[in-house]
């Protein structure tokens, strides 16, 4: 009698899961749409990090636009075909080369690029970033504040707005010069002496790029009362 209460039991599971799924097709055809969607077309990405800061704010949440660079097979690296071409300046969701982590930086350098940083100056091409517009601020960081500069960063054409902690102790203000390699890219953080970026996980090769982050969608204050930043709801990242 066990084998025949075995098998009943699970032919009654079979038939509950059949059941369910006739009565919510609808509603499971949507969920599979939304993953290929959100895997392939567009997605949002949480800021968990001070790494962007001043641009992105922790609890910021942006809008990625998958189809910014590459169509891919969904939920894999694989491109199908090329949509457009990663510039620098664009602020890239990607996968780390080091351990897969979803990361979120500014794209400073192309394939090709000669790359360099010294005493926190950027230079590409020999040709060293224009910095103006110094700001003296007061910046989280660990459980305390500290004093923050930021500046108007201008490199071929673009500019952004950067920060520099003097008081954080790291080699990373200055490298190079290193030419970035055939099909991959340069990433940081704009907040340069806060951000796990190229310096540290390496050249970005293209297949590992998301996509191109867009717009600010909603932001609250996670470092605070959680409060809705009303001013930062559909905030563009290129000014």
């Amino acid at each position: 009698m066990a084998p025949y209460k075995v098998e009943h039991t699970n032919h009654i599971r079979e038939t509950a899961v059949t059941n369910f799924i006739r009565a919510n097709k609808g509603f499971i055809a949507f969920l599979l749409l939304f993953g290929v969607f959100r895997t392939a077309v567009a997605d949002w990405n949480p800021i968990p990090s001070a790494s962007m800061r001043p641009n992105l704010l922790e609890g910021d949440v942006v809008f990625v636009n998958r189809l910014a660079f590459d169509l891919k097979v969904p939920l894999t690296d694989t491109i199908v075909t090329h949509m457009g071409e990663p510039q620098r300046g664009d602020v890239v969701t990607f996968s780390s080369p080091k351990d897969g982590t979803r990361l979120i930086k500014r794209l400073v350098a192309l394939p090709g690029d000669v790359v360099e940083m010294r005493n926190e100056m950027l230079v590409i091409n020999g040709k060293p970033a224009q910095y103006e517009d110094v700001q003296q601020v007061m910046e989280p960081l660990g459980q305390g504040m500290v004093p923050a500069l930021r500046l108007s960063e201008q490199v071929d054409g673009q500019r952004r707005r950067v920060q520099f902690i003097p008081k954080v102790d790291t080699p990373l203000r200055n490298f190079g010069p290193v030419t970035v390699p055939p099909g991959q890219y340069m990433m940081l953080g704009d907040n340069r002496d806060n951000s796990g970026d190229s310096r540290l996980i390496g050249f970005v090769p293209r297949n590992l790029l998301i996509g191109r982050a867009e717009r600010v969608l909603v932001s609250a204050d996670t470092l605070g009362n959680w409060a809705p930043r009303f001013d930062r709801f559909g905030m563009s990242l290129y000014q």
